[in-house]
C-alpha cells in the first residue's frame, strides 16, 4: 500500500504505483485537467512522474509560481521546436525561463530577422495546438552524446561530455523535437496557451567572450492573457520611465564612452543627489553613526587579509606606483577598520557605528552596466557597526526600524525582507556562520516580519538581511542590506578591551539603507516618472512673467522663496506664457507661479501645481506655507 500525503494534511491510500497525474485524477477531473506536475517531498517532477513509495504530494497548477515557471521552460522548448522546424541547420544550446519568460540561445548561419520572429512565433502557436504529448527518457551519458552528434547538435554533446561518464541524463520529447533537461515539463504543448517572443540579442556560448556569439531569442509566457497584457502595458510604461531617457529629457545627468560606467552629474541631477544624501546624513546622525571618510586607494596586502584579494579580484580596478600594488576600494569596510583600530578601544566605547558617504569602483563588465543603475563608481549610504556579539540583535533591529522609516519617507510601502545564507565560497568556519545566521534570524523575529531565505546567496565574509522594494510598476529593487560578519575585524586585527581586561575582537555588521546613491536615484527617477517628490525635485518652483512690467516682482519672489530654502528661479524670457507654461511642465516642476498685473498689483501669485492643476491666486505667505509644510511631511 502506497500512502500520497497532501498539503491539505489528508492522505490517500493506493495498491499500486501510480503516476502524480493518477493522483490528481482520482482526486478530481478539473484537477487532473489543470495540472502542469507535482512537488513531491519538496522536489518538482512531470505529472508522468511513477510514485512507488509513500511521499508528501502536492499538485501543480499555473495558479502556482512555480506553475508559471514549468510553463515558461515548456516554452523555451517549443521555441526550439519551432526554429528547428523552420531552420533546420540552426543548433540548439541552452534555453532556461528567467523572471518573467524564457529565452533560447541557437547558432545559425546568418542573423535572425524580425520577420523570422513573426514566422517562429506563428509556428509556436501552431506547435502548441498540436497539443503533442511531452515525454521523459532516461540515457547513458555516452549514449545520449553519440545521439545528439547524430543529429547534429553538437553544442548539446557538448554539454554532456562535461557530466561524469557513470551518470544518466533526461531528454524530453515533443513532436519531431528531442531535447537535453532536467524538466520538469508540462505534460503536453497544448498547455501553452499564452506566450509572445519579445526581443533578439547576441550570447557567447557559455557565457565566455572567447566563444562564439550566439543568437538569444527572449520570450514571455504567462498563465492567463489577462496577465500577459498586464505585463506587456508595464514594459511599454517603464519604456516611457527609463532613467536613461529621462535623464536626458530633464537634464540630469549623462555618460560617455570615454568614462564607462560612470556618471556625470548635471546641476539638476546634482540637486536630486544632494537631497537623497542630506536626508540620509540626518539619518546617520539621529541613528548615532560618526560620519567617517576613508582612502579611496589601499595596498593590496590589505585587500588579502580581508579575502578580497582571493575572493573578488576580478572586479577590483588595480594600479600600482613605486613598486607596490594597490586596488581602488570595491567597498568601504577595511578602511573603517583601521580607523576603528587606530585607537585602544574598550568594551565601554561598543556599539561603535561609522557612516561614509563612501565613494567605490567595481570592475563591472560592460554588458552589464546600465546607464546609472549598474556603474563601475558609485557611492554608498555605508555605515558599519563594531560591537559586542550580545548586542547584534539590538543593532539589527534599529536598523530595520531605520530601513522601513527611510523607504516610507522616499514612498515606498512594498518591502519585502530576504536572507541570504552562506555561499560556497567563503571565509570563516562553520560555527561562526552558525551563529551569524542565527543571529539574523533572531533580529528580523524580533521584528516581527517575515522573510525569504535565499541558501549559498551571502557574501564570502557573512550572511546579509536584504530589502527588496516594489515601485509603482511592481517591479522588485534590492536596495539596503545588513550583514554579520564575524571575521573582516580579526583577520585586519582589529580588537577592545573586553570588561575582564582580555582584548577581544568585535563583530563588524556592515549596512546600507538605500545602497548605491546612483542606483536609487534611478530608481526614483523610474518610479516617479520623472515627476519627485517637491522635497526630492531639482527644481521646486518656477516662476513665469507675462510681460517685462512683472520682472522685478517676480525676482523678488525668487529671492523670498531661496531665502525660505526653496529651490526655485524665474523665467524672464520674452515669450508668450503659454509657452513658458508648456516647457516648464515638460520638466516636471511641482509648482509653476504666473506673474500678471494683477498678481503684481495685490502681492500674489496664480498657482499651478504639477498636472496642470489650478489651485488659484494666493498670497505668498500661503504659498510658502504650502511649500514648506510639503517639504516637511514629503508627502
Amino acid at each position: 500500500m502506497i500512502s500520497v500525503r497532501l498539503p491539505d494534511g489528508s492522505a490517500r491510500q493506493f495498491e499500486a504505483p501510480l503516476t502524480v497525474a493518477q493522483v490528481a485524477a482520482s482526486i478530481g477531473s478539473g484537477l487532473a485537467k489543470a495540472a502542469l506536475a507535482g512537488r513531491i517531498d519538496g522536489k518538482l517532477v512531470d505529472t508522468s512522474f511513477l510514485i512507488e513509495r509513500d511521499v508528501e504530494l502536492a499538485i501543480i497548477t499555473d495558479k502556482d509560481a512555480d506553475g508559471v515557471d514549468v510553463i515558461r521552460h515548456s516554452a523555451a522548448h517549443l521555441l526550439a521546436y519551432a526554429v528547428k522546424e523552420l531552420f533546420p541547420d540552426a543548433q540548439v544550446t541552452i534555453g532556461p525561463a528567467i523572471d518573467n519568460g524564457f529565452y533560447y540561445d541557437f547558432s545559425y548561419k546568418r542573423p535572425f530577422t524580425p520577420e523570422d520572429m513573426a514566422a517562429i512565433e506563428k509556428k509556436m502557436t501552431e506547435l502548441a495546438k498540436k497539443d503533442e504529448p511531452v515525454t521523459r527518457t532516461v540515457m547513458p551519458r555516452d549514449e545520449a552524446i553519440a545521439y545528439f552528434k547524430s543529429i547534429g547538435e553538437h553544442y548539446k554533446a557538448e554539454l554532456i561530455e562535461a557530466i561524469p561518464v557513470d551518470q544518466e541524463v533526461s531528454l524530453y520529447s515533443e513532436g519531431k523535437f528531442t531535447d537535453l533537461c532536467r524538466g520538469p515539463h508540462v505534460p503536453s504543448t497544448g498547455k501553452l496557451k499564452v506566450f509572445k517572443l519579445m526581443k533578439l540579442a547576441g550570447a557567447y556560448w557559455r557565457g565566455d567572450a572567447k566563444n562564439e556569439m550566439l543568437q538569444r531569442i527572449y520570450g514571455t509566457a504567462w498563465a492567463k492573457k489577462e496577465d500577459q497584457d498586464t505585463y506587456l502595458r508595464n514594459l511599454e510604461e517603464a519604456e516611457k520611465r527609463d532613467h536613461r531617457k529621462l535623464g536626458k529629457t530633464l537634464d540630469l545627468f549623462h555618460m560617455q564612452d570615454e568614462a564607462p560606467g560612470l556618471v556625470f552629474w548635471h546641476p539638476k541631477g546634482w540637486s536630486i543627489w544632494q537631497q537623497v544624501e542630506q536626508y540620509m546624513r540626518r539619518v546617520y546622525q539621529d541613528s548615532g553613526y560618526q560620519e567617517v571618510k576613508a582612502p579611496q586607494i589601499l595596498d593590496r596586502t590589505l585587500w588579502e587579509k580581508t579575502g578580497h584579494w582571493d575572493n573578488y579580484r576580478e572586479n577590483m580596478f588595480v594600479t600600482e606606483s613605486e613598486h607596490r600594488t594597490y586596488a581602488l576600494k570595491p567597498m568601504n569596510c577595511p578602511g573603517h577598520v583601521q580607523i576603528f583600530k587606530s585607537d585602544l578601544r574598550s568594551y565601554r566605547d561598543l556599539p561603535l557605528r561609522y557612516g561614509e558617504f563612501g565613494q567605490c569602483h567595481r570592475n563591472e563588465p560592460s554588458g552589464a552596466l546600465h546607464g546609472i543603475m549598474r556603474v563601475r563608481g558609485f557611492t554608498q549610504d555605508d555605515g558599519h557597526v563594531f560591537c559586542t556579539e550580545n548586542q547584534i540583535q539590538d543593532e539589527v533591529t534599529a536598523f530595520h526600524a531605520q530601513a522601513m522609516a527611510v523607504y516610507t519617507d522616499f514612498g515606498f510601502s512594498d518591502i519585502h525582507v530576504k536572507l541570504a545564507l552562506r555561499p560556497d565560497s567563503r571565509i570563516g568556519g562553520d560555527d561562526i556562520w552558525d551563529k551569524s545566521e542565527a543571529a539574523l534570524r533572531a533580529a528580523l523575529t524580533s521584528c516581527g516580519v517575515s522573510w525569504t531565505e535565499l541558501p549559498g546567496e551571502g557574501a564570502f565574509y557573512g550572511p546579509k538581511i536584504e530589502y527588496h522594494l516594489k515601485d509603482c510598476l511592481g517591479r522588485p529593487w534590492q536596495v539596503g542590506t545588513m550583514q554579520v560578519d564575524f571575521n573582516t575585524a580579526e583577520r585586519l586585527g582589529g580588537s577592545y578591551i573586553a570588561e575582564d581586561s582580555s582584548r577581544r575582537t568585535p563583530i563588524m555588521l556592515h549596512r546600507a539603507i538605500v545602497g548605491s546613491l546612483e542606483r536609487f536615484i534611478g530608481i526614483l527617477i523610474e518610479n516617479y516618472a520623472g515627476a519627485l517628490p517637491a522635497w526630492l525635485a531639482p527644481m521646486q518652483v518656477a516662476v513665469l512673467n507675462i510681460s517685462d512690467a512683472q520682472a522685478e516682482y517676480s525676482d523678488n519672489i525668487v529671492k523670498k522663496l531661496r531665502k525660505l530654502g526653496v529651490r526655485a528661479y524665474a523665467d524672464l524670457r520674452n515669450e508668450k506664457i503659454t509657452y513658458k507654461i508648456r516647457e516648464h511642465s515638460l520638466q516636471k516642476i511641482p509648482y509653476i507661479l504666473v506673474v500678471g498685473d494683477k498678481e503684481r498689483d495685490a502681492n500674489t501669485v496664480a498657482v499651478r501645481a504639477r498636472g496642470n492643476v489650478d489651485l488659484g491666486v494666493m498670497s505668498f505667505d500661503s504659498l510658502a506655507e504650502r511649500l514648506q509644510n510639503e517639504v516637511a511631511t514629503k508627502t
